[in-house]
């Protein structure tokens, strides 16, 4: 996906939302629902209950931004056991799951601090 901006952060919203909601009720859960900044520079991500539907939603400086995505014959592979309404992705991870991959199965190895060489 080319994105316009790029996010400081991506936020996913793990249950279900109506899709009937547009700009004003999705902002309304971002700020209500997830505790998040809708100036923050970050992108909110929601999927509808059939996971077929995806929208992205965020503030550019000039307004807002909403982004649709609907699938023809598949499901969204949408992070389902996880404690928090609320769930930080990285950029790469969006790219991953707007492929079709399972984003919670993915374990990537661990960062290791370096010191010296010597």
């Amino acid at each position: 996906m080319k994105m316009f901006i790029n996010p400081q952060a991506v936020y996913l919203h793990r249950e279900p939302v109506d899709f009937r909601k547009q700009i004003d009720g999705l902002a309304a859960i971002v700020e209500l629902t997830m505790k998040q900044s809708l100036s923050s520079g970050a992108l909110f991500v929601f999927c509808s209950k059939q996971r077929s539907k995806l929208k992205l939603l965020y503030w550019d400086n000039t307004g807002f931004c909403l982004w649709y995505k609907r699938l023809e014959k598949d499901k969204f592979n949408w992070p389902k056991k996880h404690e928090h309404t609320c769930i930080k992705i990285d950029e790469e991870q969006l790219h991953w799951l707007l492929r079709g991959v399972d984003i919670s199965a993915i374990k990537p190895h661990k960062n290791i601090p370096f010191d010296s060489a010597f």
